[in-house]
């Protein structure tokens, strides 16, 4: 069983941001800096180059052990058989997504506010998608930002990882952390770098320090 709550990033593909470069030549710079799990989100792609472009990226993952999870598509997500699917507010409900691919995937899910992190979506979800935290420009009709302090409060409220995306990047992946995400998910940050590996790289190394230094803070909390 995959312990979600040790990821620490998350890439986001999108071929749009990529400067030029393909989705498997950025995975593999991600993976080669030690990114935890791969979601391969392209809206714009018919079924079938998806499923190609699928299979390529699948492979890669698979000799380094990182997740693939498919964006929206759960019966591309079963054709490539996946680890998992990323869901948003307006896919398929939880229990059908949960009854289709059974108790084995990964499913994932984007909440807005905290109304949506309940007793019920907590049965069938592998993890929450806190979206956006941060101002992003990457993705159209959002809410408005969770930012640390709705961030704290989710972590609050549910055992369940907590995945953010949104806005994250060097300057601000240490407080979105601390605050309580288990793990970022990005694209820009990583898709639109000069050099993926080092960008990732590089979120990975300050998403593992925050860790530690909450785990401290918390050690030191509880002798008090």
């Amino acid at each position: 069983m995959i312990d979600l709550s040790a990821w620490d990033v998350y890439l986001v593909t999108d071929t749009i941001l990529s400067k030029k470069r393909s989705n498997l030549e950025v995975v593999k710079a991600a993976v080669n800096g030690g990114v935890s799990a791969v979601q391969l989100r392209e809206k714009l792609l018919s079924s079938r180059d998806f499923f190609f472009q699928g299979l390529e990226i699948r492979e890669l993952l698979a000799e380094h052990n990182v997740p693939l999870i498919i964006n929206d598509r759960i019966d591309l997500a079963i054709a490539l058989d996946a680890d998992g699917v990323h869901l948003g507010q307006s896919d398929l409900p939880l229990e059908i997504a949960r009854r289709i691919l059974g108790p084995d995937k990964i499913i994932g899910w984007s909440v807005n506010d905290l109304s949506q992190i309940n007793q019920r979506s907590a049965s069938l979800v592998d993890y929450f998608a806190i979206s956006p935290v941060f101002f992003t420009s990457t993705k159209k009709d959002i809410s408005a930002p969770w930012g640390t302090e709705g961030v704290a409060k989710a972590r609050s409220i549910t055992t369940v990882p907590l995945v953010g995306i949104g806005g994250i990047g060097l300057d601000n992946v240490s407080g979105a952390i601390r605050a309580g995400l288990d793990c970022v998910a990005v694209v820009s940050a990583i898709v639109s770098a000069d050099d993926p590996f080092v960008a990732t790289e590089s979120l990975k190394r300050q998403v593992v320090k925050a860790k530690q230094i909450r785990t401290n803070g918390l050690n030191e909390t509880m002798r008090l």
